[in-house]
């Protein structure tokens, strides 16, 4: 049995903070878009964030139009028509809506590991780091469609904190939640210690600016599927809430990786090619940009690959 928030007061405050979270990933969508296109002064447009930054905004566009549709379902079209009221309406895991609600929350997080998985490949260069995180992804795709599949062929008093549908859930959001530690845990060390391998050949000391937004951007999604996993084990209807709250969550992580990384470069460039200072010229004939195992650093910018050097903000 269910504890907690009724199901359709669930419902309301998930649609009310999503739309706050929505509203903030919107902007961050705007700000990424713009800053690839300014960019292209400088370099070329990195097509494939530009691609995942589209469709991440589109899911979550989705997600919140559909939302509203099935708020708008429960509470009005079908309040005094559906046997048991809002609350029963949506109980009802079968609902068309609701299924694709729940297909567009699997999509979201599947490119949202997958971007994960890619910027760690990218850092390793070896395709054997990424191996057990591509095969726990693949799991997390397997459960998520099984998932669906078995929502859209639920009968309407489905309880899904006791059905085997809803332990499906469960073991989809840990194994995504796994997935995004351990891939996020493999960046972060690599990129930690390649700082300190660097540290005596940066112009900066001890700033890895990076390495703290990526962090950033992984405890704010894995704090929302912890939350989610409580809720489960719980069986309380909070879990509906935290769910619907990941669709902007992979958003906002993404563009906020994207952003910061993005600035960084644009500041670095920003001061190199207008530097006038005796001093400026005289530290830069001092501390040359010099490479290490392949990664170039100069100051809050690292550049990864041998020739030609692939810029860090293609990781996001």
């Amino acid at each position: 049995m269910a504890s907690g928030i009724p199901l359709d007061t669930a419902t309301i405050m998930s649609s009310v903070l999503e739309g706050i979270l929505y509203g903030f990933s919107v902007l961050m969508f705007m700000r990424t878009i713009w800053m690839i296109t300014y960019s292209r002064r400088i370099q070329k447009i990195n097509w494939p964030a530009t691609a995942v930054a589209t469709l991440l905004f589109l899911l979550s566009t989705a997600h919140m139009v559909v939302g509203t549709i099935r708020l708008e379902d429960g509470l009005v079209k079908y309040r005094d028509t559906f046997p048991g009221g809002p609350a029963v309406f949506f109980a009802d895991t079968s609902d068309e809506m609701f299924v694709i609600k729940y297909a567009i929350i699997v999509l979201q997080t599947l490119i949202g590991d997958g971007v994960v998985i890619y910027r760690c490949y990218l850092v390793w260069q070896s395709v054997g780091i990424v191996i057990l995180p591509c095969m726990m992804w693949c799991g997390v795709a397997v459960f998520g469609v099984f998932t669906t599949c078995n929502f859209s062929r639920a009968s309407t008093d489905i309880n899904i904190f006791t059905n085997k549908t809803g332990h499906l859930v469960a073991t989809f959001i840990t194994l995504t939640l796994a997935t995004n530690l351990l891939s996020s845990g493999l960046l972060a060390y690599r990129i930690w210690v390649i700082d300190r391998k660097v540290s005596a050949i940066r112009t900066t000391k001890g700033r890895m600016p990076l390495l703290r937004v990526l962090i950033d951007a992984a405890i704010l999604y894995s704090a929302t599927l912890c939350s989610s996993l409580i809720c489960f084990a719980l069986s309380n209807n909070g879990l509906y809430i935290m769910a619907y709250l990941n669709v902007p969550i992979i958003s906002i992580a993404f563009y906020m990786v994207f952003i910061r990384v993005a600035s960084s470069q644009h500041n670095q460039n920003s001061n190199v090619l207008g530097a006038s200072s005796e001093i400026e010229r005289r530290n830069s004939r001092q501390y040359p940009m010099q490479p290490f195992n392949g990664i170039y650093v100069q100051d809050d910018i690292s550049f990864l690959g041998d020739s030609p050097k692939v810029p860090i903000h293609t990781l996001v």
